[in-house]
């Protein structure tokens, strides 16, 4: 089942399935990003002038890692002070480095590598750890 949204950004409308949208950034001054599937363009709302777009957003936010779908992980990873919202089922490779312990990997749709730390971030770490575990039997 799609999950079709009407966003207006930059003059333009875009109708999005948001079921193809694999991570958001809420940020602290309120800002939401997201990266439009295949093709990496991210948009940014916000509430000061575009109120009913950014409600829309964080509705859908709510309803993923409340709710959940049957075949997606989402989880909520604070990383450089914004929270991301990430599907994990999205992601294709995790890099895990033996010396620090760090785990890196790549939004889809986006070039933003997401570097998680165990000391810094214990449970963002944690949770990615498990996801790892639970879906490829790893151990990292």
């Amino acid at each position: 089942m799609a999950y079709w949204v009407k966003i207006h950004y930059e003059r333009n409308e875009y109708v999005v399935n948001f079921e193809r949208v694999t991570a958001f950034c809420h940020e602290r001054n309120g800002r939401v990003t997201f990266w439009l599937p295949d093709c990496a363009i991210p948009i940014v709302v916000n509430s000061q002038n575009n109120l009913e777009d950014y409600q829309k957003i964080l509705d859908y936010i709510q309803h993923v890692t409340g709710l959940g779908f049957e075949k997606s992980y989402w989880v909520k990873i604070l990383y450089e002070r914004n929270e991301y919202i990430i599907n994990l089922d999205s992601i294709s490779s995790f890099c895990h480095e033996p010396t620090n312990g760090r785990i890196t990997f790549w939004l889809p749709n986006s070039t933003l590598p997401i570097v998680i730390n165990p000391v810094s971030n214990p449970d963002s770490y944690q949770k990615v750890l498990q996801y790892i575990q639970n879906t490829t039997g790893y151990l990292l």
